[in-house]
């Protein structure tokens, strides 16, 4: 993979690290408890329902790993597991671009752990991973996840229709990214010194649903 020194970053309380296969039955406790919280933003299946094996889940994001295709985080606040996040869909060559999606336990929302997180996520991806661009797709409806985007200056980059199949039907999502030249020092040190750019997730109004 190329991953320089443990997959471990941290600020404050909050921490990101490789999944372990020990981590399933706490995750999969967190899914059950969380599914009214989570149910209406979880990737579904157009061809029927899926298992909420975690266990077989966590193999197979670990053999992403190291087929080289993504990174399984567990995000982690005091030491304990508040959720995960995901780099996935790895791409080298001329595109050199990864996606990032990522789920919080409601008893951790609003402790800014999924925007640290991801601007940790963000700074491997440019550095240990090498790689020029992350994006992020969210639902038009979930206000938490674009809170994130604007907090972390992600850019606005269109809206792309009926594009992943969530909640039992293909659903609209808005589509932001950031490559390497505009955060020079890194997402979480353009975040911390309060240097966000304040509009670069704006969506437009005519892309407003």
């Amino acid at each position: 993979m190329g991953m320089d020194g443990p997959v471990v970053r941290a600020h404050g309380p909050i921490s990101i690290r490789l999944v372990r296969p020990r981590d399933a039955k706490t995750l999969q406790n967190e899914l059950v408890q969380n599914r009214s919280w989570l149910r209406q933003w979880e990737a579904t299946s157009p061809d029927g329902p899926v298992s909420l094996d975690m266990r077989s889940g966590v193999r197979r994001l670990l053999q992403q790993y190291r087929d080289g295709t993504g990174v399984p985080f567990v995000m982690e606040y005091d030491g304990e597991i508040a959720g995960q996040l995901n780099v996935w869909g790895i791409a080298r060559g001329s595109l050199s671009s990864a996606t990032i999606g990522y789920w919080v336990a409601e008893a951790y929302a609003g402790r800014g752990i999924t925007t640290v997180s991801v601007a940790m996520a963000t700074d491997v991806c440019f550095t240990a991973l090498n790689l020029h661009r992350v994006e992020i797709c969210i639902r038009p409806e979930n206000h938490a996840s674009l809170r994130v985007v604007e907090k972390l200056g992600f850019r606005y980059e269109g809206l792309r229709r009926r594009y992943i199949h969530i909640d039992g039907d293909w659903r609209d999502h808005y589509s932001f990214a950031l490559v390497r030249e505009e955060v020079p020092y890194g997402v979480l040190d353009r975040w911390s010194r309060g240097q966000v750019p304040p509009d670069a997730a704006r969506v437009p109004p005519s892309d407003r649903i």
